[in-house]
């Protein structure tokens, strides 16, 4: 974890200096049940923006991560994904997230995927 949270690190600096995308990860949404992400869905496009917003004090997990399309919660990054995130969100690297998959799908957590970047 250590490694994957440096390695994130060095290149958010090297990223934004040069303006360029490095994509970091790409996650099924966990929790789509428990957010509010059935009402929203059929709202949603691909490529739309997402808000990371990392919980600490979260009582199942102090590395969740919440996901959030236009200020609604969608649900969470998956849990044995959201380590080097939550490290990166809490020292203020400037993650980016977007909607790269919708789909109909009887299972909820094959529903959306999302991409998480850095410019």
């Amino acid at each position: 974890m250590r490694f994957t949270a440096s390695l994130l690190f060095l290149f958010a600096f090297s990223a934004q200096a040069q303006n360029i995308q490095f994509l970091v990860q790409s996650s099924p949404l966990a929790g789509f049940r428990y957010g509010e992400a059935a009402d929203v869905w059929p709202q949603m496009r691909l490529g739309d923006a997402l808000d990371l917003v990392a919980e600490p004090g979260n009582a199942h997990d102090p590395n969740a991560v919440r996901v959030e399309w236009r200020g609604r919660k969608l649900g969470y990054v998956p849990r044995r994904q959201n380590a080097a995130l939550a490290w990166g969100l809490e020292r203020g690297t400037p993650l980016r997230a977007r909607v790269s998959r919708l789909a109909e799908h009887p299972n909820p957590a094959r529903r959306i995927e999302f991409e998480v970047y850095i410019e």
